[in-house]
């Protein structure tokens, strides 16, 4: 009985929590369907029809066509770039020998405690003297590495025995080849998920955007939903459908690749 009870909470508490986490994004969905008059009243649930034209009006009120190009060019250039940096630097600090790894190491480790936002100031102060402001590499570069999925993928990659890489060595593979046929393909679910992860924060990124552009051409779709809010209120209807077009491709990106991600997760990046 008592385990019946401790597997009963247990899902109980699964299936309550999924919902909750669950319950906004789907309020968000249904109030995009709705009128004005419907969404102001706590007391509708259910749109009285699955009418589009809030999603054409929130299409026509800001260039979206424009702001999902930009961010999708900044999503895939700052995934790419952290990809490349973290795969390095995590095969540095895990396989390699040099003189102050350790220290070096630690010092990265400490700056984990410094809150992003202290950094804002320093990196817009680069990004002007390097005459980035109203470019699209303004929001990649200051972004491209991450101390955080460096120290992720170097414990994935120290679980890879050691001895397999003084084998590669005696025969002759060189560091190059050894990081790409053995380190990389053995450790593709943590790399897919530290790339989905930058995707999600590029992808919802909204502060620091909305510093170092001023273009209206520059902008990403975060900054695109301020476009429903003004001094004489907020068309919350239409704020509902923006926000259900900048999320849903996260959706599908998450559910085509959350085999991978779970995976990753819990093998630690290495089969068997």
């Amino acid at each position: 009985m008592n385990k019946r009870l401790k597997t009963f909470t247990i899902h109980f508490l699964l299936i309550f929590g999924g919902i909750a986490m669950l319950f906004p994004f789907l309020m968000m969905i249904l109030g995009s369907f709705k009128t004005y008059q419907e969404i102001i009243n706590p007391g509708v649930i259910f749109p009285s029809s699955l009418s589009l034209v809030n999603y054409k009006e929130a299409l026509q009120a800001a260039p979206f066509d424009r702001y999902f190009l930009n961010t999708l060019i900044v999503a895939a250039s700052s995934t790419t770039l952290v990809v490349i940096t973290t795969i390095f630097a995590a095969f540095a600090f895990s396989k390699l020998e040099f003189y102050g790894k350790n220290l070096l190491f630690s010092i990265m480790i400490a700056t984990l405690m410094v809150p992003g936002e202290m950094l804002i100031m320093t990196n817009f102060v680069t990004i002007s003297r390097l005459g980035l402001i109203d470019n699209l590499l303004a929001m990649v570069i200051p972004y491209g590495a991450s101390v955080f999925y460096i120290f992720m993928l170097r414990q994935f990659f120290m679980q890879i025995p050691q001895q397999i890489y003084y084998a590669a060595k005696i025969d002759g593979c060189s560091d190059w080849k050894y990081l790409w046929r053995v380190m990389v393909p053995n450790s593709k679910n943590a790399i897919a998920t530290i790339a989905l992860f930058n995707w999600i924060a590029s992808w919802n990124a909204y502060i620091w955007p909305l510093i170092v552009t001023n273009d209206k051409n520059k902008r990403v779709l975060s900054i695109g939903l301020k476009y429903f809010s003004g001094e004489g209120g907020t068309d919350f209807q239409l704020l509902m459908a923006a926000g259900t077009i900048v999320v849903l491709p996260l959706i599908v990106i998450f559910l085509i690749a959350r085999d991978r991600i779970i995976e990753g997760i819990s093998k630690g990046g290495l089969k068997g």
